[in-house]
């Protein structure tokens, strides 16, 4: 009765996982910096950020936010200073790193709650999600959809994102590709730093222009 509702939100979803973004961006730097296992680790903390857009829609409370220009302003800004938050610590760790060696960079230096809160939050305070969620569930999904039903499609979209964020983490942290893409060393580092302030700046100034 609900496939053709399912299978809707499974495209748009496919479209828009696959869309590089911060999402993509903090995976892919976990995955060659640390390794796979810290790739998977965020892979986790993106699909429990899913978890709270599902949620938050099916109370009502995506609804308030999308109403509310001055609340989705705030979400942006917020979102916009931790992406950009992210990429200085980057760079910045870049920069006082005497060698880069390959075989020190691994999960070892950074717990596995901290790689889980970084996606969670990266995932989370991303308002692009937010809107992207807020569709799905105010126009796709019919309003007499039953709560069960809504929430099996919240945690097939979380389970899809972690399915597809941990291929991408065990396909990136393969010895072979992270060799190839460390031999950049720092600059690897820096490039990712500069691509995450970049994403919140132009955050920020997306929503100076709204």
């Amino acid at each position: 009765m609900y496939l053709a509702e399912f299978l809707t939100i499974a495209v748009a979803h496919l479209f828009a996982v696959a869309s590089p973004g911060p999402d993509f961006a903090i995976v892919l730097r976990h995955s060659i910096v640390r390794g796979k296992h810290a790739g998977l680790w965020t892979s986790l903390g993106v699909a429990a950020g899913i978890l709270l857009h599902v949620t938050y829609c099916i109370l009502g409370i995506g609804l308030l936010l999308s109403s509310s220009p001055t609340l989705l302003a705030g979400v942006k800004l917020v979102a916009a200073i931790y992406l950009s938050y992210l990429g200085i610590i980057v760079i910045k760790a870049s920069l006082n790193q005497a060698s880069y060696n390959i075989k020190e960079t691994n999960i070892a230096s950074i717990s596995a709650r901290s790689l889980v809160l970084t996606g969670f939050l990266t995932n989370g305070l991303n308002p692009k999600a937010t809107l992207f969620f807020l569709a799905l569930f105010s126009v796709i999904i019919d309003s007499d959809t039953p709560l069960m039903v809504q929430a099996g499609y919240g945690l097939y979209l979380s389970v899809a994102t972690f399915v597809w964020f941990a291929c991408l983490s065990l396909l990136l942290g393969m010895e072979p590709i992270r060799n190839f893409i460390l031999r950049a060393g720092r600059w690897f580092e820096r490039a990712m730093g500069f691509i995450l302030i970049a994403l919140g700046v132009q955050l920020f100034t997306s929503q100076i222009s709204a």
